[in-house]
């Protein structure tokens, strides 16, 4: 398992499930984690977008990181994961948060053509973590899928 940041080219990641999946999302996308706070619903065609949250006086889209990965079974949100890139923010609503690891670029694993060609491009890299497999969520790309959210019209 790798926890120091010994190695040079070691990023620090944000470790969390979804549903029965372990995911990662390196920490400098993140702007914040919390408990989650009260959503309200929104109509939209995207099943992963579960609606709206008001966080510091904003509203903010929610994402159900779950959905957004095709998971099984039913959410259980414990956490929102909010990340920011630029003046956009996104909740990403997630089930629990592992801990913050550091992580050698050498453990990484581009995507497989199969599963490059999804239907969404959140996922960034695949790892393994305890013999666990280790999905690596790229913020920008979680921020593009969400469309341009109801914070743009704030």
């Amino acid at each position: 398992m790798w926890r120091s940041s010994n190695s040079p080219d070691a990023r620090a990641m944000l470790v969390f499930r979804v549903r029965d999946r372990l995911c990662a999302i390196p920490v400098a996308e993140i702007d914040e984690t919390m408990r989650p706070l009260p959503i309200s619903g929104v109509p939209s065609p995207h099943r992963f977008l579960v609606g709206v949250t008001r966080l510091r006086g904003a509203p903010v889209p929610v994402v159900d990181a779950g959905a957004l990965m095709a998971a099984d079974g039913p959410p259980r949100f414990g956490r929102f994961v909010v990340l920011r890139i630029g003046d956009r923010r996104v909740a990403l609503a997630v089930e629990k948060v592992v801990g913050v690891r550091w992580m050698p670029a050498g453990v990484l694993h581009p995507l497989p053509p199969l599963l490059s060609a999804a239907p969404h491009d959140a996922v960034a890299a695949i790892a393994s973590l305890d013999r666990e497999l280790l999905v690596v969520l790229g913020g920008g790309r979680l921020l593009r899928e969400a469309g341009p959210g109801p914070e743009a019209a704030a």
